[in-house]
């Protein structure tokens, strides 16, 4: 929703969380009617009504066909800006990643009608998770930079936009695709290096909590959990006390819907090329991030780690003491298993994962949950950790897991020069960050889940054929974490992934039993931290820590 028709919904008496909640939405698209604006933004409503339609929810998983067909309906906002063929010789290279058959699989057919309208041509640089890290930061040390367009986190906006590798935002392009409709955590300073934009977002990220209604019900579960004389109902946790209670009492027991093993929490104990270490800090952050400290990660004032303070050592203890109850082989589950080959597929009962596995519950061909999953923030728990005074408070904490904070579309440096390639590579990138195109994404199986206040707007999902009590739960869920006053925002300090890949390596080796306590696995990452600290100078990393927290 542009900001100008959202202050006037407010100035008509609608409040923020009845416009964002969306049950003000039949009220907002009347009152819009009644001053004229809504007979503007109809065409436009009924490209997002149709394109919603494209399979349809229940219809199974989009193919290469619908992709294509949501691009073509997309691509207004192309024609405003350039004209017929006037790209024609251009060729761009488009490095991103191929997960599930998503990001860049995708991409491609929203772009063939943009590659049919304008005359360009894109050579694509498809990457799996847990090799984007290397590929990116080998293109960098060696200054061989060989895409024009890039997929990318905020995270690594310290190693690209820091070192002048990408291409500032031209204001044509953030104007079209209406960069104020971001939720506020993407808003500036994300996207931004020394206040000029290099960013088009195209995706929020924040970890949720997803769990198995069908476990919560059963009948079986809740006499046994009483009989065996646990404190309150079999009920979802709103605490990992509570995960952890539940995980060892379901052990032994039978899945209610597949009839196998039954399974709690579903850890990823294997790396992701530095991403599987984002589901650690999800443990974490409740027991870590203390209120109205925005540090978590490191010391602002020296660097320092905090990853091997008793928060953290909790948290990954907590992993070891349930590894014996998880499935089988866990070890060797990253967190696409445990996501997709796993929880989607019915194995386990809960799950903490990037937002968008609440779409892909619903319209994934993959997915036997859809109709028993429900969702919530991550868990919080009846303790947090005080790193100032070095002391566990007995109050209750939760703070949500900002991991990655979204995926983007940058331009990188190499289009300089040529003003029609830079024209035809942010014309590009501004179609797959499109108002509307970024609706479908947030909708269908992607790899990305809702950024926009205007992808809050209930009734569409409802009409696309979502449940109304599934979607203002899966929602709000993001919104919940987006919006939490105690949310864990990760920095975007150059070689954040450096710190993450060791992490992960430490943690396997740990989880492996290869060091003889968690607070040794915390030590071995805190040692390998401070090496990487030093590495880059420790005082340029002080200075950005603060900066990235705003202090």
């Amino acid at each position: 929703m542009k900001a100008d028709i959202y202050e006037m919904l407010v100035r008509n008496g609608l409040n923020r969380r009845s416009v964002l909640k969306g049950t003000a939405s039949t009220s907002a698209l009347a009152l819009l009617g009644s001053t004229g604006i809504g007979r503007a933004a109809r065409a436009q409503d009924d490209i997002r009504a149709q394109i919603l339609q494209i399979p349809g929810v229940g219809a199974g998983t989009p193919t290469d066909a619908d992709w294509q067909k949501v691009g073509e309906l997309c691509l207004g906002g192309t024609r405003q800006t350039v004209e017929d063929g006037e790209f024609a010789g251009v060729e761009l290279k488009f490095m991103g990643l191929n997960n599930q058959n998503q990001h860049n699989v995708i991409f491609r057919g929203m772009l063939k009608a943009w590659e049919k309208y304008t005359g360009a041509k894109i050579e694509w640089i498809d990457l799996a998770q847990a090799d984007y890290n290397a590929r990116l930061q080998q293109s960098i040390a060696t200054g061989t930079v060989d895409f024009d367009i890039l997929e990318m986190g905020a995270p690594f906006e310290g190693d690209v936009c820091g070192r002048g590798l990408a291409s500032e935002v031209p204001d044509w392009v953030k104007e079209l695709i209406d960069m104020d409709d971001y939720v506020d955590y993407l808003k500036a300073p994300v996207g931004t290096w020394k206040g000029k934009t290099y960013r088009i977002s195209i995706d929020g990220d924040c970890h949720t909590f997803s769990y198995r209604t069908d476990y919560f019900a059963n009948p079986e579960f809740k006499d046994a959990w009483a009989a065996e004389g646990h404190e309150g109902e079999f009920a979802p946790p709103g605490t990992w006390q509570q995960v952890q209670e539940i995980s060892k009492f379901l052990a032994g027991k039978t899945d209610p819907l597949s009839g196998l093993p039954a399974h709690g929490y579903l850890d990823p104990l294997k790396g992701w090329g530095g991403f599987g270490f984002y589901f650690l800090e999800s443990r974490a952050t409740a027991y870590a991030k203390y209120p109205g400290d925005p540090a978590w990660l490191f010391d602002p004032e020296t660097m320092k780690p905090r990853v091997n303070n008793p928060a953290f050592v909790r948290a990954i203890q907590d992993v070891l003491d349930i590894m014996p109850d998880q499935p089988a082989d866990q070890i060797n589950a990253d967190p696409g298993t445990t996501g997709f080959q796993q929880f989607l597929a019915g194995t386990g009962s809960m799950l903490s994962w990037w937002g968008d596995i609440g779409s892909n519950a619903r319209t994934s061909d993959s997915s036997v949950v859809g109709d028993v999953v429900a969702f919530r923030i991550l868990p919080g728990s009846d303790d947090v950790y005080n790193s100032n005074t070095g002391e566990w408070e007995q109050t209750y904490n939760e703070a949500p897991n900002m991991a990655y904070i979204g995926w983007g579309v940058y331009v990188m440096s190499t289009v300089e020069g040529d003003e029609q390639k830079k024209k035809a590579a942010w014309s590009a990138a501004a179609h797959l960050g499109g108002k509307d195109l970024s609706l479908w994404l947030s909708a269908y199986p992607s790899g990305f889940q809702p950024y926009r206040n205007s992808h809050f707007q209930y009734d569409e999902w409802e009409a696309a054929g979502y449940d109304r009590a599934y979607i203002e739960d899966y929602l709000g869920s993001n919104l919940d974490s987006y919006n939490h006053p105690n949310a864990a925002i990760e920095p975007r300090i150059p070689g954040i992934f450096q710190y993450y890949s060791v992490a992960e390596d430490e943690l396997a080796k740990g989880y492996a039993g290869q060091y003889g306590s968690a607070q040794e696995t915390a030590d071995a990452i805190a040692a390998a931290w401070e090496k990487i600290t030093d590495q880059i100078g420790r005082e340029q990393q002080i200075a950005l820590y603060k900066e990235s927290l705003g202090l």
